[in-house]
């Protein structure tokens, strides 16, 4: 039989652990090979070393969670020792604590899926600005919600803003039915989506209601400055030179940014010229700024969204060397 000693250092075990060490019993109860024997911010444990490792990653899990979050809840432990137990935490390979961004309401964890995911967040933690380009289904948009929903949780922003181009509507918002949120809401859409998948209903409209989480139009972000935020622009192909540098000058003090799109998909309408390819070649290399460039290998939603784009950029190649030919002839 194996010995571990875990010292708790940071955060406070009475947090770790829950009132009535009800976070302990939850940790004895999925590992009932193990024997637990907790003194003030000792851990001492005993058993085959194998389930030593695991228990000991399954507490690093938790206190990532509750360093982010600023608290534990049981369905953040339950859903942990569920990898730990049955789930992919179970395997020899550990499960880096950090490619944790948070839980949904329904107790799933998100993390990176494929590497530029994870160089996504890689990047966010290190850069004020950073750009995610590349194709419809590879996770940029709902990463990026994720990171900034994180970052509310753990008090390192104060506040939510959330924004897309509305380019089909443009200047005829006025003529379509409805107030003001029903005019855009069909724009903005898929940025509710994934904040209901993190936040619980009841929470998330408060938020709203307090103005602590923004989704406004790109068009409405003009005149104002931005302190505490984190900022998220979606579908930035469609947004034009004028109106990507408008955006990027929004950001106060203690601000960050991620800019996403798809420079395949510009719906800008001729001759406007979308402020996302611009914007590669005018910051490239700016310190504090990162680009990361996602391809159809990171596609993560049906399969056939990935043939779809591989299609597509067949058709693409074929129609360009078409036209070199008719050139020629």
């Amino acid at each position: 039989m194996a010995e571990k000693r875990l010292t708790i250092e940071h955060p406070s075990p009475v947090l770790l652990f829950g009132l009535g060490d009800v976070h302990l019993r939850k940790l004895e109860a999925a590992f009932p090979e193990a024997q637990f024997v907790a003194r003030g911010n000792q851990l001492l444990l005993r058993g085959e070393a194998e389930t030593l490792d695991r228990i000991e990653r399954a507490i690093r899990e938790l206190i990532a969670l509750l360093n982010r979050h600023g608290q534990l809840t049981e369905r953040d432990v339950d859903t942990v020792l569920a990898l730990f137990t049955t789930g992919d935490g179970a395997g020899a390979t550990p499960t880096p604590a950090d490619d944790v961004i948070l839980f949904t309401t329904s107790g799933v964890p998100v993390r990176a899926k494929t590497p530029n995911q994870r160089r996504l967040i890689e990047m966010a933690r290190t850069n004020d600005i950073v750009f995610a380009i590349g194709p419809a289904g590879t996770g940029k948009t709902y990463t990026a919600v994720a990171l900034a929903v994180a970052a509310l949780k753990a008090r390192q922003v104060k506040r939510i803003v959330l924004s897309r181009p509305a380019v089909e509507a443009g200047e005829r918002l006025g003529f379509l039915p409805g107030d003001f949120r029903e005019k855009v809401d069909p724009y903005l859409r898929p940025l509710y989506d994934a904040l209901e998948d993190m936040l619980p209903r009841e929470r998330l409209r408060a938020l709203m209601e307090q103005n602590v989480i923004e989704i406004v139009p790109l068009a409405y972000m003009r005149g104002r400055t931005l302190n505490s935020a984190f900022v998220i622009l979606d579908e930035a192909q469609n947004a034009t030179t004028q109106q990507m540098k408008m955006f990027l000058t929004r950001l106060g003090a203690n601000s960050r940014a991620i800019v996403t799109g798809d420079i395949t998909q510009t719906d800008l309408p001729s001759p406007e010229r979308s402020g996302l390819v611009e914007v590669r070649h005018v910051l490239e290399g700016v310190e504090g700024i990162a680009f990361v460039y996602f391809d159809r290998e990171d596609v993560v939603r049906h399969r056939l969204v990935k043939d779809i784009i591989e299609a597509y950029e067949r058709f693409a190649q074929r129609e360009q060397n078409g036209g070199a030919s008719a050139k020629t002839d």
